[in-house]
């Protein structure tokens, strides 16, 4: 693996943020200056500045527990690409995870496939972005508003679904739309939503069956007004088809990978809708 010496990287903060915002509204992503802060302010964001001291190419990681840690934001703008800066920065990404000890996970599009495979990433299972309208649903039954105290029990149910807490994301997504959140009347199934530059993100879903996460995603839904952008497992055919009856279609897939890794850390089992490729 390539170390950051190979590339002039520097690390971003919030004085950056005009310029990763712009590489990521370039490449058509959902991304808000929310986002971006989380890697900021609890991981590490590479960035290789151009001749104005702007990002033209960019690289997150976020650490999730004491074993793996989140590889995402690999971003080039378009002027720079096809000159390897995007793997290079993924492969520096990659080597200070090796030295931390931790294992680099992420979610590949097709094309990031090709690029990963042969760096040593290997397959755990497959999702899909489905893309479609919110509104005219009725929270169903047995699914109630999530309040504030809902969330150290969310934390934890999702800690182990996921592999790893991440309080401070579920914080965030919770604190930016708390009328997007919603709890099993049992308390054991939850679902989150932000807002997005371009569409409502819905996820996470965790849950305890299929049956569960349906009624959560139908709440979800029924709450938001505009589009909507959501990441499904693809084991889950009764979602989909939930979906596709609501006119959804696939915007595209992804492959979550681990480098050197096939067995996921969480429990697959209760990861429905994940909380995008950017946060795993």
């Amino acid at each position: 693996m390539a170390s950051t010496d190979v590339l002039p990287l520097a690390v971003l903060s919030e004085r950056d943020m005009a310029g990763c915002m712009a590489l990521s509204a370039e490449a058509g992503w959902n991304q808000t200056p929310d986002d971006w802060l989380l890697f900021m302010r609890h991981g590490t964001v590479f960035g290789l500045p151009g001749d104005d001291g702007r990002p033209v190419a960019t690289g997150a990681m976020l650490p999730f527990s004491d074993e793996f840690a989140w590889v995402s934001m690999v971003l080039v703008t378009a002027a720079h690409r096809r000159r390897r800066i995007g793997t290079g920065i993924l492969e520096a990404c990659c080597a200070e995870l090796k030295r931390r000890g931790l294992v680099a996970v992420l979610d590949a599009t097709p094309a990031g496939e090709r690029v990963y495979r042969p760096l040593g990433f290997v397959p755990q299972f497959a999702l899909s972005r489905w893309q479609g309208q919110g509104g005219g649903v009725v929270a169903p039954p047995g699914v109630r508003p999530m309040q504030a105290h809902d969330l150290a029990a969310a934390i934890a149910i999702d800690a182990t679904a996921f592999g790893a807490s991440r309080g401070f994301l579920l914080r965030s997504f919770f604190a930016r739309a708390p009328q997007l959140a919603f709890v099993a009347a049992d308390g054991a199934s939850f679902v989150l939503a932000r807002p997005g530059r371009i569409a409502t993100q819905i996820g996470p879903i965790v849950a305890a069956d299929e049956h569960a996460a349906a009624a959560l995603l139908a709440a979800a839904l029924g709450a938001v007004n505009g589009a909507v952008f959501l990441d499904l497992a693809d084991r889950w055919q009764k979602l989909a088809a939930v979906l596709k009856e609501r006119a959804f279609t696939v915007q595209r897939p992804f492959l979550r990978m681990a480098l050197g890794r096939g067995q996921p850390f969480g429990t697959v089992a209760r990861t429905f809708v994940v909380a995008g490729p950017e946060f795993g």
